[in-house]
C-alpha cells in the first residue's frame, strides 16, 4: 500500500516548542470562519500542515488563515496561506465572518503535558453552546485554563467544553455532536465558545462503538461525493486495493481524527484512490445545506467521483429483556434524573404509557400507546368538557388540540405552543393513577433538529414533553421557460428563480437581502433589500408565492468582468404561510414576499431575527453573444435532488458577434458612399464637358 501525506514532515511537530512558563503551543481550528487581522505574509500553494508548521515556528504569528480555493477551469484547488500578527479571534466579542473554503487556526498556550501533536488540538464553534450534557462544572480564569481542565480530566473522556467569557465558568462533557445517540442542535449564546477535543484517539471519539456508512441527510449521494471530492481539503491520500482497506486506513489513522474517507474505485496504475478527511457534514457550519449548492467543474476532467462515508457513533440499545413497552428518553432537561417504566411511566394499576407528540401547522397531535387496554379519558387540563377524547377498551388514541381559540386553551409565546393533558380513568374523579402530562411544540425557525423529552413535577405527577417539527432546508433553483433547471444561459433569456422547501412541511419561507454577484466577488449589486422589495422590478421583480415556494421571472445578466453570476439570499421560516410585504415603487404598491408583515408586537423584534436567517447562494454562468464557442467545455447537467430530478442539457445556437455586426455596418456604409460619389462624379464631368457643335 503506497501513500503520500499532503502535508509537512512530522518531524516538525515532534520538535514544537514547549515554553514552561505558559506552556506548550497548541492551535484551536474554525471551520469556514474568519476573523479580521494582520497579516504580515502571504504565500501560495503551501499545503494545509506547512502553512500550520510556519506559524507554530514564527514567533510572531498569532493565527493562520488557510484558504483553498477550486480553479473552475483545472479544477484544482489553488491554496492560499496568511499569517498574520494581530488577530481579533481573541477578543471574545469579534464576531467572525463566514468563508467558504478556509481554516482558520489560533495559536495558544495552554499549560498540559497532553497536548496532542497534531495539527490542532480543538474545534472552535463562537458563540454556540449545547444544553443539559454537561458532566462537570468549574471556573477557570482564562480559555486556555479551560481547554486544560479538559485535557487533563481523568473522571471520564472530555469530548467537549464550553467556556463562557462572561461568568468563567467552563463546562467540561462527554458528549459532543456525534456522541450523545441524538440530533443535536445548538444554541446561540453570547459569550460563549464550543469546543471539540481533537487529541482523541480514533477509539474514545464516540462513547460507543464507531462505524461508517454513507450519511443519510437528504442529499443525493453522488452530489456530496462530488462536493466532497472538490470542495475537501484532502489530509491523506493513498494507493488501496479494496473499500475495505480505505475504511481500516480511516479507522487506525493516528495522526489526525479522521471523521471520513472517498473511495473512488479500484486502482488504476499509480492514481491514489482513497482520502482521508478529518471533517464532516457536522463540523461544517450549514450541515447538510452545505451539499445543496455543491459546484460542478467547468470542465469535465473524467476522474471518477467515488463513493463518499462518514463516521457515526452507535446509540447504546441496552434495555431490559422482560419490558414489553420499552420507552427510550433521548434527552432530558435535567440529565441527573432517574426515569424508569415503573415510577414515571407507569401507574399503581400496572398500565404503562407511551406518549409522543407530533407538532402540525395548526394543531398538536397527543399519541398515546398503552400495554394494556385503557378505558377512561383524555383531555386538555381546564378544558375537560370542550377538548376530549373518551377512550373505551383501547391501547392506541390520539387528542387533537388545537393552536388557537379557547376550545383547548393552549397557550403560546413566540413560537412556543403548550398544553397540559390528563390521562383520567374514571369519567368523573381524578386519582393518584391518573397521569399529567404538559406538552410543548417549539416552532424554532431555524432549527433543523428534533427534541423529545421527559421530566417529572411531583405533586401532581407530571411528565414534560417537548417536540420540534423537523424545518427542511430551502435550496435555489434555476429554471428555463420550458421550467428546465438550467446552468449556463444567454444575456436576455427568460429565467425564473425559485426559493423551495418541500411541500410537506408546516412552515412557510420569506427571503430578504437578495444580492448577485460575480465570481471574482468584485461586483455585487443588490436586487432584493433587506425589508423584502425589489431594487429594480425591471431587472428583477418582487417575490410572489407558488405553493411554499417563492418565486421571481426576470431576464439572464452578467456582470461586465465575470460570466459567473451568484445570487445570494437571506431566507427565514415561517409558521404556515408568510404574509408579504407592501413595496412602493413610483406611484405604484406591489405585494412582494421578501419579509414577515410587521406587526405592533413584533416590531421591537424584528432586528432581532435578522441574525437567525439562513443565507443561501447559487451560481449561474451566463455567456453574452458569441461566447457560444466556449459552451463546449461546459457541463450544463443539472444538479440532482432530493425532490427533483431532471437533467438539462442547454444547447446555445451560434449568433452573430457584437463587433461583427458593427464591422458589417460600416463596411456597407463604405460601400454605398463610395458608390454614390461615383456616379456624382461622372454626372459631374458629363455636364461640364462643352458638347460639340457641327458646322
Amino acid at each position: 500500500m503506497t501513500f503520500r501525506m499532503v502535508r509537512l514532515s512530522w518531524l516538525a511537530l515532534v520538535c514544537a516548542v514547549l515554553v514552561p512558563a505558559w506552556g506548550r503551543i497548541a492551535f484551536e481550528k474554525l471551520t469556514e470562519m474568519d476573523y479580521r487581522g494582520s497579516t504580515y505574509y502571504t504565500v501560495k500553494n503551501l499545503t494545509l500542515y506547512e502553512c500550520q508548521g510556519w506559524c507554530r515556528e514564527e514567533t510572531d504569528c498569532q493565527a493562520a488563515a488557510f484558504s483553498f480555493v477550486v480553479n473552475p477551469l483545472t479544477p484544482k484547488q489553488e491554496t492560499l496561506c496568511m499569517l498574520q500578527n494581530e488577530t481579533s479571534a481573541t477578543n471574545p466579542s469579534a464576531v467572525p465572518q463566514r468563508s467558504v473554503n478556509l481554516y482558520y487556526m489560533v495559536k495558544m498556550q495552554i499549560r498540559s503535558d497532553n497536548v496532542c501533536l497534531r495539527p490542532w488540538a480543538f474545534e472552535r464553534v463562537p458563540n454556540k453552546m449545547i444544553r443539559g450534557l454537561d458532566n462537570a462544572l468549574i471556573y477557570t480564569s482564562t480559555k486556555e485554563a479551560c481547554l486544560a481542565a479538559c485535557l487533563n480530566e481523568d473522571r471520564f473522556i472530555c469530548r467537549s467544553v464550553e467556556y463562557n467569557y462572561v461568568t468563567l465558568q467552563c463546562h467540561l462533557s462527554e458528549s459532543d455532536r456525534r456522541t450523545t445517540g441524538q440530533y443535536v442542535q445548538f444554541v446561540d449564546a453570547q459569550g460563549v465558545d464550543y469546543f471539540e477535543n481533537l487529541c482523541l484517539k480514533a477509539n474514545q471519539a464516540c462513547k460507543g462503538s464507531r462505524s461508517y456508512g454513507v450519511p443519510r441527510i437528504g442529499v443525493a449521494d453522488d452530489k456530496v461525493s462530488q462536493y466532497v471530492s472538490l470542495h475537501y481539503y484532502v489530509d491523506k491520500e493513498m494507493q488501496v486495493n479494496s473499500e475495505a482497506a480505505c475504511k481500516l486506513a480511516c479507522e487506525i489513522e493516528t495522526e489526525f481524527l479522521c471523521r471520513s474517507f472517498l473511495y473512488r474505485g479500484p486502482p488504476i496504475g499509480s492514481k491514489y484512490n482513497c482520502q482521508l478527511f478529518h471533517l464532516d457534514h457536522k463540523t461544517l457550519p450549514d450541515g447538510p445545506s452545505t451539499y445543496l449548492n455543491a459546484e460542478r467543474p467547468l470542465i469535465d476532467s473524467g476522474e471518477r467521483v467515488g463513493t463518499y462515508y462518514e463516521n457515526s457513533c452507535d446509540k447504546s440499545t441496552s434495555t431490559t429483556p422482560h419490558e414489553t413497552l420499552p420507552v427510550v428518553f433521548d434527552s432530558t432537561e435535567e440529565p441527573n434524573l432517574n426515569l424508569t417504566r415503573n415510577d414515571i411511566n407507569c401507574d399503581s394499576k400496572g398500565t404503562c404509557y407511551d406518549v409522543s407528540v407530533n407538532c402540525k401547522d395548526t394543531r398538536i397531535a397527543v399519541l398515546v400507546r398503552t400495554n394494556k387496554p385503557f378505558n377512561g379519558r383524555i383531555y386538555a387540563l381546564g378544558r375537560s368538557e370542550t377538548c376530549n377524547i373518551d377512550v373505551h377498551n383501547s391501547d392506541q388514541f390520539r387528542l387533537d388540540l388545537t393552536m388557537t381559540g379557547q376550545d383547548c386553551n393552549t397557550q403560546s409565546v413566540t413560537g412556543v405552543y403548550t398544553n397540559t393533558v390528563v390521562l383520567q380513568h374514571h369519567s368523573v374523579v381524578m386519582t393518584k393513577a391518573d397521569k399529567i402530562y404538559k406538552v410543548k411544540c417549539t416552532y424554532d425557525m431555524t432549527s433543523k433538529n428534533i427534541t423529545f423529552g421527559m421530566m417529572p413535577i411531583r405533586d401532581p405527577e407530571m411528565i414534560s414533553i417537548t417536540s420540534a417539527p423537523e424545518a427542511p432546508p430551502p435550496r435555489i433553483r434555476i429554471l428555463d421557460s420550458r421550467g428546465r433547471e438550467v446552468e449556463t444561459v444567454r444575456i436576455g433569456d427568460k429565467l425564473t428563480f425559485r426559493i423551495e422547501i418541500p411541500e410537506d412541511t408546516p412552515y412557510g419561507i420569506f427571503a430578504r437581502s437578495c444580492v448577485a454577484m460575480a465570481k471574482d466577488s468584485k461586483s455585487t449589486f443588490q436586487i432584493i433589500d433587506d425589508e423584502g422589495c425589489p431594487v429594480d422590478p425591471s431587472i428583477f421583480p418582487s417575490f410572489t408565492p407558488d405553493g411554499n415556494a417563492l418565486q421571481s421571472v426576470y431576464e439572464a445578466f452578467r456582470f461586465t468582468e465575470s460570466y459567473g453570476v451568484i445570487f445570494q439570499c437571506n431566507v427565514k421560516y415561517c409558521l404556515g404561510p408568510c404574509e408579504p410585504a407592501v413595496c412602493d415603487w413610483g406611484h405604484e404598491s406591489v405585494e412582494s414576499w421578501g419579509r414577515k408583515k410587521r406587526s405592533i408586537a413584533s416590531n421591537h423584534s424584528d432586528s432581532e431575527s435578522e441574525s437567525d436567517d439562513m443565507t443561501l447562494s447559487q451560481e449561474i454562468l451566463v455567456l453574452d453573444f458569441g461566447d457560444e464557442k466556449n459552451s463546449q467545455f461546459l457541463r450544463n447537467e443539472a444538479p440532482s435532488s432530493e425532490f427533483g430530478k431532471d437533467k438539462t442539457v442547454t444547447i446555445m445556437e451560434p449568433c452573430p458577434t457584437k463587433t461583427s455586426v458593427l464591422a458589417l455596418g460600416v463596411t456597407c456604409a463604405l460601400l454605398i458612399l463610395i458608390y454614390i460619389s461615383t456616379i456624382f462624379c461622372y454626372y459631374m464631368k458629363k455636364w461640364l464637358t462643352p458638347r460639340k457643335v457641327i458646322a
